[in-house]
């Protein structure tokens, strides 16, 4: 009997958020053994809920929603979705430049299906949402990543983009606000990118699904406001900021210059078609989303007091207080990424780390390899649990620390 192998396509693909030290926990809790999971930035675990007009959208609506839909989505989600982006200063965007798609992660496969043929190359953020990358791989193009620089406040390596882009690069990604460092890009930082990508003729994507999520008096400017004259593709949801992340609730926008861009809004279409449509009833819940908050209304959760606030501050404190541990403060969405002295620990397997300490203390987190970051340095952690597990998490660290060495 033949037997069958994956797809070579999957060769180089990984998502670590979910892979083998998940499997591992996984394992463990087969055993009857309680893991504490901050691998993941999902909500409803850590007893964040959806707002009640959301849940009773849901409930209104099963009966209208037993049927397929445009295949972008229905008239009243994209209609909120260009109020929404006109707030933000998306230009030239028309309900048919409005796509919905189950979760935003959806929609990045999609746009990297359309794009991509056999070396085309796509500019990434080093550390990355590593879907970005698989769906690059997967696409049959090859990521390069950019440095985003820790010692400048992760913000993109403009220097480093251009060593690296070259006659087959096609797009340039960002991620902001980015995961899995938390950080928000300045406007002088995007004018930058906006005009490194004008001066290669690339095509911009956004990732921008924290930009309701940010604190501390900030303000999120969408790239794509910035570069009428680009095509951008701007990538957001409800999953982070609506505590909805299982509805799978996301969707894109394309602004700014279309003209050359013709064919490859073709496959979009194509392929937007093909999958019929997104979740009809989840669509139902975005024109309450974005209309059951004055845009730019701060959550209470992301103020003084609130409850993602003052637990970001606990653990950017605490983890700091931590000999051999260092960390650049998040000022959007749940997690931090620190840094590991590696020499005092002598580390240089990353995923052994973190193995380790879920095998000592119950803790699953995410190695920063898992990010594409190269160096075994750096671990991501969610901050969303209730204050007592990250109490415990951070005191096990401590412990965890004071022996071990690999």
């Amino acid at each position: 009997m033949r037997n069958f192998d994956k797809s070579t396509k999957l060769e180089g693909v990984s998502y670590d958020v979910r892979g083998p030290v998940v499997e591992e926990a996984d394992r463990m809790e087969e055993e009857g053994i309680h893991i504490l999971k901050l691998n993941t930035g999902n909500p409803a675990p850590f007893g964040f809920e959806a707002p009640n007009e959301i849940i009773r959208d849901l409930i209104t609506n099963v009966r209208s929603s037993e049927g397929y839909s445009n295949s972008k989505g229905i008239f009243s989600a994209r209609k909120a979705i260009q109020h929404y982006a006109k707030f933000k200063g998306l230009p030239d965007v028309t309900i048919n430049d409005i796509y919905t798609g189950n979760g935003v992660s959806e929609l990045i496969t999609m746009c990297m299906q359309g794009l991509l043929d056999a070396g085309d190359e796509v500019l990434l953020p080093m550390p990355d949402y590593p879907l970005w990358t698989a769906s690059v791989s997967l696409a049959g193009g090859t990521p390069v990543h950019y440095v985003c620089d820790e010692t400048a406040n992760w913000y993109p390596d403009l220097d480093d983009m251009k060593k690296k882009v070259g006659p087959q690069t096609k797009a340039v990604v960002l991620i902001n606000p980015n995961n899995p460092t938390g950080v928000v890009y300045p406007k002088e930082l995007l004018q930058e990118v906006a005009e490194f990508a004008r001066q290669n003729d690339l095509i911009v994507f956004s990732d921008e699904i924290y930009d309701r999520l940010v604190m501390d008096g900030i303000e999120h400017t969408s790239i794509a406001s910035l570069a009428p004259d680009l095509f951008c593709i701007t990538l957001n949801g409800l999953s982070k900021s609506h505590r909805v992340a299982g509805f799978r609730c996301g969707w894109m926008v394309l602004s700014g210059d279309k003209g050359h861009v013709k064919g490859y809004i073709e496959g979009l279409n194509m392929l937007s078609s093909m999958r019929l449509c997104s979740n009809v009833l989840s669509q139902q819940i975005i024109q309450t989303g974005l209309g059951g908050y004055n845009f730019g209304e701060v959550d209470e959760l992301l103020l003084p007091g609130g409850r993602i606030f003052e637990q970001r501050e606990y653990i950017y404190n605490a983890l700091n207080a931590l000999p051999g541990i260092s960390a650049v403060k998040p000022h959007a969405a749940f997690y931090i990424f620190p840094k590991i002295d590696t020499k005092k620990f002598n580390i240089h397997d990353d995923e052994r780390f973190v193995l380790d300490f879920l095998h000592e203390y119950h803790v699953l987190l995410v190695h920063g390899g898992g990010f594409n970051w190269t160096q075994p340095d750096h671990f991501r952690l969610v901050y969303l649990p209730q204050m007592d597990d990250l109490e415990y998490t951070t005191a096990s660290l401590a412990k965890f620390l004071q022996s071990y060495r690999q």
